[in-house]
């Protein structure tokens, strides 16, 4: 090493690894259909007007899980899809896809509705933008809703591993998996009200696990400095 070089403190060196890490975290992953990227949404409500109807919002988590959804529907072309995975999605996608019969009839087999035992009929409504704020499904109940049961496996069928992120009244949250299809729902006693922002709602919900990570590395320099500087005080 030359006469005048310094050595990195350590302190320093801890820092620049913490904001390497941080970037890593929050670099933009390539656009790849994988059940790893932003999860899939739903939200679930009751009617404003009629008593026996649950409204159900769907939105996809990345624009190439929906061309990849598209192309297991026979929507759209296979070679869309490389052979490593990557998707090639085009803003036409979604106009090819949300007015179709098939992504109508895949919905209402991959979410359903039960209300007392019975199942309740299913409603898509054409998609104003399905990329951006997803898809509305009103289900018909036989009579007044109270607790219904909701199972949601949309994108399962392409991978197991992918997963939902659902919201429901007075702030109720549940995640579906592969493994646990189903969640019950209480709209009898709450609130008519509007699905709320999905994408939103996602978005919080990733920020805060990436916020999460942020502070305790930052914690953990912040003790490493103290101690340094506890260890220089018991030298003296």
């Amino acid at each position: 090493m030359p006469p005048h070089a310094h050595r990195p403190r350590r302190g320093a060196t801890i820092a620049l690894a913490l904001s390497a890490f941080a970037a890593t975290l929050l670099a933009p992953a390539p656009a790849q259909a994988h059940p790893f990227g932003d999860p899939q949404t739903i939200a679930i409500a009751a009617d404003a007007v009629r008593p026996e109807v649950v409204r159900v919002r769907w939105k996809v988590g990345g624009v190439d899980d929906l061309t990849l959804l598209g192309v297991s529907l026979g929507l759209l072309p296979q070679d869309r899809v490389m052979l490593d995975g990557a998707v090639f999605y085009e803003a036409s996608d979604a106009a090819a896809i949300g007015p179709s019969t098939e992504f109508s009839a895949y919905l209402l087999k991959r979410i359903t509705v039960v209300s007392g035992d019975q199942a309740c009929a299913g409603t898509v409504a054409a998609p104003a933008d399905l990329a951006r704020t997803g898809v509305t499904i009103d289900y018909t109940c036989a009579g007044p809703v109270g607790t219904v049961a909701v199972a949601v496996r949309t994108l399962t069928d392409l991978n197991p591993a992918y997963r939902t992120l659902a919201t429901g009244p007075g702030g109720a949250r549940a995640v579906y998996a592969s493994d646990q299809a189903s969640h019950d729902w209480v709209l009898g006693d709450a609130p008519a009200q509007d699905a709320p922002d999905l994408g939103r709602s996602a978005a919080v919900q990733i920020a805060a696990v990436v916020g999460g990570v942020l502070v305790a590395a930052v914690a953990a320099l912040m003790v490493w400095r103290w101690s340094g500087r506890r260890r220089r005080r018991v030298a003296r």
